[in-house]
């Protein structure tokens, strides 16, 4: 894709330019990261770096590293683009793509993540553990890079986000802030969440062992799941129990932490 035809690259250089004219003290910042940058992969790629270099890997490495990545993969080029895309279609506080592409540690987290993954898959798992680790300290997020993570994805917020080596997650899933998709204890082998397209899982959600969550599924906030979850189902609770369907096909989409006295038509013990 050339930087001509990109439209969230278009779109960012805009609010980028608007940013610089109304907001003299961050004009320089905004040069370097957007308005100075020749792409979307070139912003992106010094806007991480800029955030994780650390004394091992200097901001010129990681920003190399990085573009080198997207240059060489063309679905993770458009994974990063659709996961901003899904920021600011569902995130009230983004107004733009100019300051989740900045700001938000959700999306810089996940865009990382999908380096470390990339690595992960190359073989080179001590530099993508490595990059883990920094994304962890830098950002509070910790996504192991062995996990398999669809687009459209948002992290809200993004604090103490743990998501484990052997989870699965769908396309355009929501996960708000303090969410675990963690295993049950010393189990080994397949012992994380697999997470269908379309979920909601809300604010501090315990989410535990090789579980199913089913496509189109609200998990309550500060639910703790320890068994599958049927499609379109909401649960609740600790345990967590169903409360009845989920009025939207979709929450992920629709961002709706509430659940309505339209979901709490009784319990369901065997979800």
């Amino acid at each position: 894709m050339s930087a001509k035809n990109d439209s969230i690259w278009n779109a960012l250089r805009v609010e980028a330019e608007k940013s610089a004219t109304t907001e003299r003290l961050l004009g320089a910042y905004l040069q370097e990261t957007i308005l100075g940058q020749k792409s979307f992969d070139a912003a992106l790629s010094y806007t991480l770096a800029s955030k994780l270099r650390d004394d091992i890997l200097p901001s010129i490495t990681l920003r190399d590293l990085f573009l080198e990545i997207l240059e060489s993969e063309d679905d993770l080029r458009e994974c990063v683009r659709i996961d901003l895309q899904a920021v600011r279609d569902r995130d009230p506080a983004a107004a733009g793509f100019l300051t989740p592409f900045l700001f938000f540690k959700g999306f810089h987290a996940l865009s990382a993540f999908r380096f470390a993954n990339h690595l992960w898959n190359e073989d080179r798992k001590t530099l993508a553990l490595y990059l883990q680790s920094l994304v962890s300290k830098v950002f509070g997020v910790d996504i192991h890079p062995a996990a398999t993570i669809g687009h459209g994805i948002l992290i809200d917020h993004g604090n103490g986000v743990v998501i484990g080596e052997t989870a699965v997650i769908g396309n355009n899933v929501s996960i708000m802030q303090g969410v675990t998709l963690g295993g049950t204890g010393k189990e080994q082998g397949d012992r994380h969440p697999k997470v269908g397209n379309g979920v909601l899982i809300a604010s501090g959600a315990k989410v535990l062992g090789n579980i199913k969550i089913g496509e189109g599924a609200k998990i309550g906030a500060g639910s703790v799941v320890l068994k599958d979850v049927k499609a379109h189902c909401t649960v609740v609770g600790v345990p967590a129990r169903s409360v009845g369907a989920c009025k939207e096909s979709a929450p992920a989409l629709g961002m709706n932490q509430l659940i309505d006295n339209g979901e709490l038509g009784g319990f369901d013990p065997g979800i």
